[in-house]
């Protein structure tokens, strides 16, 4: 394999509430995560690629356009504009400048595999008011973590679990937590003082792997950033107040865990290391009969 395991068990906490991303163009849905406390809107533009990478899967592809950074910026008070761009093409510095005319707080590299492809990115994005984030979401891309770390020149970056373990051939995203390969990253990073963080949480007591060991895991490691995924709160909704008091409640549920958790101790983060590994490894066989079902 191309990772070696650090072999370390125990990251110093992170003793700070995670900072939520979400992913909307809709104004009215921007404003309400905006008030409730999500560091950044997330607006996506990346769509080359994406539909062969994840078909037949039950993933958000979104429709954005350039035009939905101009409605969503001036509904913003508290939390940032994300955007992730398009893989480098022919096209991005286009994008990357209209992007941040129309007032992209951050811009997202995905889905890259080159160290020229980074430097690109950095290179379109150098000098102006914008912070960088790359998205670790390639099997090549973990490689060139190392090297990209000792150039620097980026803010953040986040681990991609759902196209990195299509890349690496395994059958759910959560292995990447208990074969190594996330904890490896992420001590590796801790080194040189850049924000991270990895994946998506669901609502507490949610999701195949649910919302609160992944939550723990999260501590454990170091990180500080979580996407709130579509089934925390799916954007799309009939009534607007009923909508909102489920996405407040499951932001209130969750920043009540992280501080039931702020006081536990490293046995606790063990155990629940074990606890992930068990329900990851029953996900991938009930995944694996149902394919052979199928099949």
């Amino acid at each position: 394999m191309f990772y070696v395991l650090s072999g370390y068990q125990f990251t110093k906490m992170n003793n700070h509430p995670l900072e939520f991303m979400y992913i909307t163009n809709n104004p009215v849905v921007a404003k309400t995560a905006d008030e409730l406390g999500v560091k950044r809107v997330w607006i996506d533009l990346e769509t080359l690629g994406k539909e062969e990478r994840q078909k037949g899967m039950n993933t958000v592809k979104s429709q954005h356009a350039l035009s939905d950074i101009s409605a969503i910026k001036p509904v913003l008070c508290n939390s940032e504009l994300l955007v992730r761009v398009n893989p480098i093409n022919p096209g991005s510095a286009k994008e990357i400048d209209e992007a941040i005319s129309r007032g992209a707080d951050m811009l997202m590299l995905p889905m890259f595999k080159t160290a020229s492809e980074v430097e690109a990115f950095l290179n379109l994005t150098k000098k102006r008011n914008v912070k960088t984030t790359l998205l670790f979401e390639t099997k090549e891309a973990i490689r060139l973590l190392p090297e990209l770390l000792k150039k620097g020149g980026f803010d953040e970056m986040h681990i991609g679990l759902n196209d990195l373990h299509l890349s690496l051939g395994l059958t759910f995203m959560f292995e990447l937590l208990p074969n190594g390969i996330v904890e490896d990253i992420c001590h590796t990073v801790s080194k040189y003082h850049i924000p991270y963080g990895f994946g998506g949480i669901a609502k507490i007591g949610e999701g195949l792997l649910p919302a609160e060991k992944i939550i723990a895991e999260h501590f454990r490691l170091g990180s500080t950033r979580a996407i709130l995924s579509r089934s925390f709160c799916d954007n799309k909704f009939e009534n607007y107040e009923s909508w909102r008091q489920e996405f407040k409640t499951g932001i209130e549920q969750i920043r009540s865990y992280e501080s039931w958790l702020s006081d536990k101790t490293e046995r606790f983060f063990a155990e629940n290391k074990k606890d992930v590994a068990t329900c990851v490894q029953k996900v991938v066989q009930l995944i694996k009969a149902k394919q052979n079902n199928n099949g």
